[in-house]
């Protein structure tokens, strides 16, 4: 038989004990990084450069289930969506604030499985990890990262600037977190019914639980706008859903859309988890969330160099103030689209 892991109560460090603890192998990759963990607050310096702060929660129960979310991958995702953020206008992260409150129930090891996945992001992007706070909770686990990144002056893009016929853009592929989502939703159901307690059945559906699990931000295509001589009009990250952030764009940019449902990138896993649980690919597309895609607006006159770039679709263009948000189905015929994704308050 295997030896019991010893389990170490957070108690026993105390708060200082558990941040030197947590916090001790991450290293400083940044010049602007002046300061780091161990001092009242972060010391950056950010001469010539604009900066951009951006925050997200994560909360227990809310935003993820502990039932199916290891911590290594909630501890990595809280950090990537936070610089899905940064991206989103047109900047490049450099540091992240990690909050956590923590319930008696998590052990120093629980934590250190958290911090991991924390680290290794903060080590795939490049950022680093500059302070934080720890505190109790009685209600489980939260999380809350502040992400602070830097952008040339006069390149930050907003969403409340998209322009009368200007394309729309998104990368990657969409739906596919939702579906990964709804399948593990459906498997826990499945064994906490179970009295056999029947084993989740999740092969073959591997990259739906990648995008729900361990969402990645996409580095990649602010890098090519800058290789490319791209900047877009306007952009945000698809946190909430295609049709929720599309109609932020337009919405504060005074402007209407028209995309079209077969433009809208849809991973084949993707679809074929959504026929087997009775739900329209596209729906899944339009209202599912949690992608971190990025969708821009770009000039017409960027057609070509957008087109050159890879994994990035052109689903529509921006029409005039009061034409409406238009989805025009396989079929051809309009429909109007509703913000019907992600509501943080419902």
């Amino acid at each position: 038989m295997s030896e019991k892991k010893k389990v170490t109560p957070l108690s026993e460090l105390g708060e200082f004990g558990l941040i030197d603890r947590l916090t001790r192998d991450f290293i400083l990759r940044n010049k602007s990084s002046l300061k780091g963990v161990g001092d009242d607050a972060a010391l950056l310096d950010y001469r010539g450069k604009e900066m951009v702060v951006t925050t997200d929660l994560l909360v227990e129960g809310i935003h993820f289930n502990l039932v199916y979310t290891p911590l290594k991958h909630l501890g990595y995702k809280a950090v990537t969506v936070n610089l899905s953020d940064v991206y989103a206008m047109n900047a490049t992260p450099r540091q992240v604030l990690v909050s956590v409150a923590v319930s008696g129930k998590f052990s120093l090891e629980a934590m250190e499985e958290l911090y991991g996945g924390i680290r290794l992001a903060c080590e795939t992007y490049g950022v680093d990890l500059v302070g934080g706070d720890t505190t109790s909770s009685v209600t489980g686990l939260t999380l809350s990262v502040v992400a602070v990144g830097e952008a040339e002056k006069g390149k930050t893009v907003y969403r409340n600037t998209a322009r009368l016929n200007d394309l729309i853009c998104v990368s990657g592929n969409l739906g596919a977190s939702y579906m990964g989502l709804q399948l593990l939703e459906r498997e826990r159901r499945l064994f906490e019914e179970s009295s056999s307690g029947v084993q989740p059945d999740i092969a073959g559906h591997e990259y739906i639980l990648s995008r729900q699990l361990k969402p990645e931000a996409r580095r990649d295509i602010i890098e090519s706008f800058r290789e490319l001589g791209i900047v877009p009009h306007a952009m945000i990250d698809i946190s909430d859903g295609l049709s929720s952030d599309l109609l932020h764009i337009c919405r504060q940019s005074s402007q209407g859309c028209r995309i079209f449902q077969d433009r809208i990138p849809i991973d084949q896993e993707t679809a074929r988890a959504a026929r087997e649980m009775n739900i329209e690919p596209f729906i899944a597309a339009l209202n599912g969330g949690e992608d971190y895609e990025l969708l821009f607006t770009l000039p017409l006159g960027m057609h070509d160099r957008v087109k050159a770039m890879k994994d990035v679709s052109m689903i529509g263009h921006i029409t005039g103030a009061g034409t409406g948000y238009k989805f025009v189905t396989d079929q051809g015929a309009e429909m109007e689209l509703q913000a019907q994704g992600w509501n943080a308050l419902d």
